[in-house]
């Protein structure tokens, strides 16, 4: 990482379902890229390993340290990358859809467990929900952790920009017949929490759905610093940080808030 400037790479990739080792093989091709592009971070989208095969989860799920997990803590390791995505957790509690992000050395700097389950999708069916919010972290600040429709939750994101958030990175499958609210809202976060959003949602489809990509990195001003388009590919952009504070001077959101007269009455 070069002083304030931080370089983002999203793996806009398809996630064919249960085909884990064309799934991780596409994922060490975008991670060898990213390497070679100087990339800081490369972020997956979510369940990149094994797709939205929900009703297998609890063949594909591992503990934390195992499976898709030890698979992003290697290529950390190996492309000399901080690495983060999601992938099926199994924990005391169930089968959870969690995202975790890994440093350069392969260490764990902080996992999330999807908090809000897609009903249309039927997570609520087969994965136990998270309890908490996660910030990580890292060398250019504290980093939160999000998977896909979080996003229609603002509440969240504001606990986490409150609590010293410079960064959220988002994993999604999130389809096609839904883009503008992707847009809309990834877009939306960054701009009513003045940081940057880096969100990155696969292509291909599943039976039915069809998933158009569109990954994208925004600044603390709400304007889309990349974005892709629906095929695969490496989406590779540089974020001034620096825009983050430029930004809260300008516009005093943090300060002119008012949470004790946010009361219906």
């Amino acid at each position: 990482m070069r002083s304030e400037i931080l370089t983002l790479a999203l793996a806009q990739m398809d996630v064919p379902q249960g085909r884990h080792e064309e799934n991780l093989a596409r994922a060490r091709e975008f991670a060898r890229e990213a390497h070679e592009l100087q990339a800081d971070l490369l972020l997956l989208p979510e369940l990149w390993l094994h797709g939205y095969d929900l009703e297998r989860a609890g063949d594909w799920a591992t503990p934390l340290g195992e499976g898709g997990f030890a698979e992003m803590a290697k290529m950390a390791r190996e492309f000399d990358l901080h690495v983060a995505g999601s992938t099926v957790e199994r924990h005391r509690g169930g089968i959870s859809n969690t995202a975790a992000l890994y440093d350069p050395s392969g260490e764990l700097l902080g996992s999330y467990r999807k908090m809000h389950l897609f009903r249309l999708m039927e997570e609520h069916r087969y994965l136990t929900p998270g309890d908490h919010a996660t910030l990580c972290d890292t060398p250019w600040g504290p980093t939160g952790l999000a998977i896909c429709y979080d996003l229609r939750f603002p509440e969240l994101f504001r606990a986490m920009a409150l609590a010293g958030a410079k960064l959220f990175l988002i994993p999604a499958q999130w389809p096609v017949k839904r883009l503008e609210a992707w847009l809309l809202l990834a877009r939306a976060r960054a701009a009513e929490n003045e940081l940057v959003v880096a969100a990155c949602n696969r292509v291909g489809a599943d039976e039915d759905v069809s998933f158009p990509g569109r990954s994208i990195v925004v600044d603390p001003w709400g304007n889309a610093v990349i974005e892709g388009e629906e095929g695969e590919g490496l989406l590779v952009a540089e974020v001034d940080l620096r825009e983050i504070e430029k930004a809260r001077r300008y516009l005093t959101v943090y300060e002119d808030r008012r949470p004790e007269a946010y009361v219906v009455g």
